[in-house]
């Protein structure tokens, strides 16, 4: 017998929407649930606060990136004049 899949919270769902929809629906709940990399101070401090918000617990910086996570950690300089 097979073993099956742990959907996690997605479970709510029971039998609705499909396989399939459940899953990805997992794997997006489960990436943006954990911590983060803030792109100021490079630790796993930051944490989802809203659609593309950000805060990191760590520097104490707000910043935007993508919806669900933060996508690839760029370094951030400052320009100096």
């Amino acid at each position: 017998m097979a073993k099956k899949q742990g959907l996690g919270a997605v479970k709510r769902f029971g039998v609705r929407y499909g396989r399939t929809t459940r899953f990805k629906r997992a794997q997006i709940e489960n990436e943006q649930k954990k911590p983060q990399k803030c792109p100021y101070c490079l630790k796993l401090k930051a944490k989802r606060q809203a659609i593309g918000i950000f805060d990191c617990k760590g520097c104490g910086s707000t910043f935007t990136d993508e919806a669900y996570s933060v996508g690839k950690v760029r370094m951030v300089t400052e320009v100096a004049e």
